[in-house]
């Protein structure tokens, strides 16, 4: 005896075994109880996701011989010869076959007709919208009041193309795709029955390249267990598919971390030695890159089954937030710019080449300059670093008597060089030259918030957090910034966390960072520059407007200055 395939033996014969589409069956299933029924159905979505099989679930559900339920027997003869395709009260039609006006006019002649031996006599017609304009125009009095023992279940992939005349007389249902965590476990479960070993990596390779369609998972894991001789290995459904090895794509990212270029095309000339679709590469390449956001982001998404979940976990250390958006950004354009090149490879290691030569380069570590002569004391609060920072003087050498101001220096360790008052009475002593330190920093406070933010290791948003932020109030080891209103969206713990430890180490000591929000005062590092670009903007219009021959221009030959076109030189 031939075996039959999956799709068919494993096809769903009521609603409790139906995966993926509760909602349908809910709303079925309580209009099945309450007797509500409708005259006229249409299912909708996608390929292989359920559409005609609940519609033959529900032509046995109106026409079990226990009576209209939710859940038939599957025992009795119109069960059975539904089950089998044998009930001749059922009536299946192709609508992509039979667009003619003529075959609608035949079924709705026969539709007056009593069944013969059915309660209900039911028409499912497939992939409706393939109809013509004027088969659809012949169906529309029949569909509005039907006959009683008649009900209609269409089912269409675009409901799009159906005439809104059509839609308002039928009750519809919109099918969804079927989650791959579904699809996976079906197929499991499946595998189970038919007594074949898989590993849980080929079950997601197989789920994945369904699509949300359980008929196309079941024909693929017909073909897999055809091509592994009965038994499924990953290294075989990678074969089958043309799917590409996961450990090529993680080699790509671990050097792509470490800006070798080297090692990068030589994956990439690996992978072009098998014959893989660069194709599929990209787009592997981009689900991989998903995950790594979700790690970073919401860590939870990522399931404990997931394959190689502390593999994933591991590498999203290794890039910032920004670096994933951006090379997901890449990827998909270089994906879809891979029609356009040369050839697959040359888009694909071009891809590959933008990603390296895209990556954010680090700041320069802030260096000050070398002193001959250091002394380091505890600074008690941040407050007095402030004060240090405006009277800090280099030392002069002198000949004659003199008296030396004590005077506090911020250094880059965070201290405050206090010289004691001194006084030289011979010409012929020699005095220290006390060589001061610039302090990388300056100050963190006032005006000189400007200079350390733009010192600051930052990027992106934390970066234009520091940016919008105004010194708000300092104490001994806190420091409280003011964000307004229009920016405080940019206040979220992960950005206030990277900004905190940039000024940590910018100090060199330990300090906390507060963020409130209130009223701009104008002071903070962003509207600082943009009332500058602004001045210098008026100064080059207002050079432009009083240069005499671009006025002798005007004068002479009608010119007309375009104000939008002057900008200051940089």
């Amino acid at each position: 005896m031939p075996t039959q395939v999956l799709a068919r033996k494993w096809r769903p014969r009521s609603f409790s075994e139906l995966t993926g589409q509760d909602h349908v069956v809910r709303a079925l299933t309580n209009a099945l109880e309450q007797k509500r029924l409708h005259h006229a159905y249409l299912f909708t979505g996608t390929r292989g996701i359920g559409k005609t099989t609940i519609a033959r679930i529900l032509a046995k559900a109106l026409n079990c011989q226990t009576g209209i339920t939710s859940t038939p027997c599957g025992i009795c003869s119109a069960c059975t010869e539904i089950d089998n395709g044998r009930f001749v009260d059922l009536i299946e039609m192709d609508a992509a076959s039979n667009t003619q006006v003529d075959k609608m006019r035949e079924l709705l002649e026969n539709a007056l007709y009593a069944p013969t031996s059915a309660r209900y006599k039911i028409y499912i017609i497939d992939e409706v919208h393939m109809l013509s304009k004027s088969a659809f125009n012949a169906m529309l009095k029949t569909l509005e009041e039907p006959p009683e023992h008649v009900k209609f279940v269409l089912a269409t992939t675009d409901p799009q193309k159906i005439p809104v005349t059509v839609l308002s007389r039928c009750l519809q249902f919109n099918l969804k795709q079927i989650p791959l965590p579904l699809i996976a476990a079906h197929l499991k479960h499946v595998l189970e029955q038919e007594k074949i070993s898989c590993d849980a990596t080929s079950l997601q390779l197989l789920a994945r390249s369904a699509q949300g369609s359980m008929r196309d998972a079941l024909s693929i894991l017909d073909q897999a267990i055809a091509f592994g001789e009965g038994k499924i290995e990953e290294a075989g459904v990678r074969d089958m598919l043309g799917a590409i090895d996961q450990g090529y794509l993680y080699d790509m990212l671990d050097a792509l971390s470490q800006k070798d270029g080297v090692k990068i095309l030589a994956v990439a000339d690996a992978m072009e030695t098998r014959s893989l679709s660069f194709d599929v590469a990209l787009q592997d390449l981009a689900t991989l890159l998903h995950r790594l956001a979700l790690a970073q982001i919401v860590p939870v998404a990522i399931g404990e089954d997931t394959p190689e979940r502390e593999r994933i976990f591991t590498l999203a250390k290794t890039f910032t937030p920004e670096d994933v958006q951006l090379f997901y950004q890449i990827v998909i354009h270089g994906r879809s710019d891979l029609a356009q090149a040369p050839d697959e490879y040359a888009g694909f290691t071009m891809t590959l080449m933008r990603l390296l030569a895209f990556i954010p380069e680090g700041m320069p570590k802030a260096t000050g300059p070398k002193h001959n002569k250091e002394i380091k004391q505890p600074v008690s609060s941040i407050s007095k670093i402030t004060e240090a920072s405006g009277t800090a003087e280099t030392s002069e050498t002198s000949e004659t008597s003199e008296t030396r101001k004590t005077i506090e220096v911020f250094s880059t360790a965070g201290t405050v060089k206090e010289a004691k008052t001194t006084e030289t009475t011979e010409t012929t002593e020699t005095t220290e030259t006390i060589t001061v330190r610039p302090a990388p920093t300056v100050s963190l406070f006032g005006s000189d918030w400007t200079a350390v933010a733009n010192q600051l290791k930052l990027s992106g948003i934390a970066k234009e957090l520091a940016q919008n932020c105004e010194v708000k109030n300092v104490s001994s080891n806190e420091i409280e910034f003011c964000v307004p209103e229009t920016h405080k969206h940019l206040l979220q713990k992960t950005y206030q966390d990277r900004m905190q430890t940039a000024v940590r180490e910018h100090l060199g000591k330990p300090v906390r960072l507060k963020f409130s929000v209130g009223i701009s005062t104008g002071k903070s590092p962003a509207e600082l520059e943009n009332r500058e670009k602004q001045q210098k903007q008026l100064q080059a219009i207002t050079a432009i407007q009083t240069d005499p021959f671009v006025r002798e221009l005007v004068e002479n030959f009608d010119a007309k200055l375009i104000v939008s076109s002057i900008k200051p030189i940089q």
